[in-house]
């Protein structure tokens, strides 16, 4: 069985940084792709991240980008997702989801067949 946990979520002030981590059990697929997600109340789901293996290349939405850093520790089988500068329109939930292929997408839709993690919460005042 495949298994997504995440951690590292919390409450920071604005500008604040915090490092979320994914540890992913069960999964076997040499090829991956990995991506965050984050759900903001009373929006829909929308992908920050995905890193990929090939060649570890990496994603991010225009929102997230020079701020947040993805990457993925094989041997431990986590994934981190780096968030620095925090802001208050970063508060969510923040999901991650790995599926067998190295495609990445940012579009839910298009990460079709993924597995996923309950979720974290990260809060950021102003």
């Amino acid at each position: 069985e495949v298994q997504l946990v995440e951690s590292g979520g919390g409450s920071v002030q604005t500008g604040e940084s915090l490092r979320l981590s994914c540890t992913i059990s069960g999964f076997t697929s040499d090829e991956f792709a990995i991506a965050w997600f984050r759900q903001a109340p009373g929006k829909e789901r929308e992908g920050v991240s995905c890193i990929s293996s090939r060649n570890n290349e990496t994603y991010y939405d225009y929102s997230v980008k020079g701020r947040f850093t993805i990457s993925s520790d094989n041997t431990e089988n986590t994934s981190y997702l780096q968030m620095n500068s925090l802001k208050p329109e970063d508060t969510a939930v923040y999901y991650c989801a790995v599926r067998g292929t190295r495609r990445c997408y940012l579009a839910e839709r298009k990460f079709a067949g993924a597995y996923w993690g309950q979720g974290t919460q990260v809060t950021v005042s102003s």
